[in-house]
């Protein structure tokens, strides 16, 4: 009878008067499963040991973790190989490149199967400046600005199609934009009004919590005061706090006070973005910044942070340059940097230490430490790759004269690597249990438009990188601890309903890959390879990775908050 379907089944059973069960056989051809992955090593993202088991998904779901005698639609030898929850990339920049190739290709061929947005600048909310801003002030990839608000974006994106899961905190830096502008002063209690309703609706829409950038202009303008009347709204709605805090160098600690402030006097939980000691000067404040973290932790808050696992930074030239001469956003500083005087002051600012804001100029230690990545202008794009210094003795002018004219000559940032940290450290956060990962870039391909820009290798390796280099090869920390750090802790942190485990009842969120040749392959001097090793992975029980290829589909859905107001 097992030919037979559920409801021919129950026909035949009340015909002759039988009461059936889910065990009743005849009920098999409905029992089967979407997915049956066999005999794989399973990390379940406790950090618990592993163990060996099948792992069965029906629908977005697993339906089982053990052993599975039912088959399975598709059947999946996983002998040898590793079971994982799909990884989550805790800073994702993937929501411009994910809108020009849905496939999220670099990451989710790492396994990443959750992208997290908002490092002070989210999606939305946007008023039409704002999106007028948006729309001109795009590189490579262009696209209507067709959303206004942060849930619009998330929506937008996955409707278009998505393979990764999508989630993000609402920035800082868009609500003080929103009603501030691009002025340095504090919000008028209208505007404070304004902005924190804004933060409700965000909160209501799925947002994560608030998220802040302070070492760029407008967010830099913020006061302490301020970020903390906008973390109390997404308090009440259990979100968190998550920062690229006010210094990474000079004043590490003291911004990193400031975080705790914020998260004591708000009551909400707390992440550092990207952790580091930036500048050679500063390495040492390492182990005190992790002591003052635990410090905090013991006493009860709830501080945590993530990183990404290389020794340089990728951001743009307005970290070299004073936030001053930045007020009133990209035009007024680009006239500004047309004017002799006022470059002079600028050139003289970049060369002289100081602990009132964050000199990458000078933490990098010299322009042969600063790698020009992503241009604007097409006339300048032979300069991609080329360092400051290069650029600077191409047009026989000094490396401060040549960032100011690339900014104006750009029209934008302009996209830069900084060679900032040391291995060492890097090595001490990956051994640290409350760090989490992020790639802090987008998710991309080889290929299109994304052959215009020379990325930081972070966006194809970031996430196999711990697996393979710092947990296989390097034996910093196992396997179990490693799988954890990239999913069950940040979905612990994140309050994330049903992700970031191997459990019955989960999304099926699920990678499989092989431990003993997890791989990536970018450098800094050739960036856009792609990571080798994982097999397979499903996002909500579709596969995308299958056998190391992309299948083509793209089943990611929005992953929204605690204080969301479902529709």
């Amino acid at each position: 009878m097992s030919r037979y379907t559920a409801k021919t089944c129950r026909r035949i059973a009340v015909a002759i008067g039988l009461t059936l069960t889910l065990a009743t056989p005849c009920l098999a051809a409905d029992a089967k499963y979407d997915v049956v992955i066999r005999h794989g090593t399973i990390y379940d993202g406790t950090g618990g040991k592993s163990f060996v088991a099948d792992v069965a998904i029906k629908n977005d779901s697993i339906a089982v973790i053990g052993k599975v005698t039912s088959k399975g639609r598709t059947e999946i030898d996983a002998t040898g190989m590793a079971v994982a929850p799909g990884f989550i990339n805790m800073l994702s920049w993937a929501q411009d490149t994910l809108l020009y190739d849905g496939r999220s290709q670099s990451d989710i061929r790492q396994g990443v199967t959750l992208e997290i947005f908002g490092e002070g600048d989210s999606p939305g909310p946007l008023n039409a400046a704002m999106k007028r801003d948006e729309e001109l002030g795009q590189k490579d990839i262009h696209y209507k600005v067709e959303w206004t608000t942060l849930g619009d974006f998330l929506e937008h994106l996955t409707e278009r199609g998505s393979s990764a899961n999508v989630a993000s905190f609402v920035g800082a830096t868009t609500l003080r934009i929103h009603e501030v502008g691009y002025a340095n002063r504090p919000p008028t209690p209208a505007e404070m009004d304004r902005m924190r309703a804004l933060v409700r609706q965000a909160m209501e829409e799925g947002a994560l919590g608030i998220g802040s950038s302070l070492i760029y202009a407008p967010a830099f303008f913020a006061k302490t005061d301020e970020l903390i009347e906008l973390c109390k709204v997404a308090s009440k709605y259990g979100g968190n706090y998550i920062s690229h805090m006010r210094s990474e160098g000079n004043q590490l600690l003291e911004a990193a006070d400031e975080l705790i402030t914020i998260s004591r006097a708000a009551h909400i939980p707390a992440e550092i973005y990207h952790i580091k000691a930036a500048g050679q000067k500063n390495w040492g404040k390492m182990d005190a910044l992790i002591a003052k973290i635990e410090a905090a932790r013991k006493s009860g808050l709830k501080i945590s942070a993530n990183m990404y696992t290389y020794t340089a930074a990728e951001t743009g030239l307005d970290a070299a340059m004073p936030p001053w001469v930045q007020e009133g956003g990209l035009s007024e500083w680009i006239k500004r940097l047309r004017d002799p005087e006022i470059r002079k002051r600028v050139k003289a600012e970049m060369d002289t230490p100081s602990d009132k804001w964050e000199n990458f100029f000078l933490a990098a230690g010299s322009p042969e430490k600063m790698v020009l990545c992503g241009f604007k202008n097409p006339k300048l794009k032979p300069l991609t790759g080329k360092t400051l210094a290069e650029v600077a003795k191409l047009r026989n002018t000094s490396p401060e004269e040549a960032a100011m004219d690339m900014v104006t000559e750009d029209g934008s940032r302009v996209d830069t690597v900084y060679f900032l940290m040391d291995e060492s450290n890097v090595r001490k956060e990956i051994q640290t249990p409350w760090i989490s990962f992020g790639s802090d870039a987008g998710s991309m391909a080889p290929e299109g438009a994304f052959l215009k820009s020379h990325p930081h290798p972070r966006a194809y390796g970031n996430f196999v990188r711990v697996l393979g280099k710092y947990s296989r090869d390097e034996k910093l920390l196992p396997l179990e601890q490693a799988v954890r750090r990239l999913s069950g802790l940040p979905a612990e942190n994140l309050h994330l309903k049903k992700r970031g485990f191997l459990k019955k009842g989960f999304y099926a969120d699920v990678v499989v890959f092989d431990p003993a040749h997890v791989q990536d392959h970018a450098t800094f001097q050739e960036p856009q390879q792609f990571a080798t090793g994982v097999q397979q992975v499903f996002v909500n029980g579709v596969q995308v990775i299958k056998n190391g290829d992309h299948t083509g589909a793209m089943p990611g859905r929005v992953v929204r908050g605690p204080g969301w107001k479902g529709r």
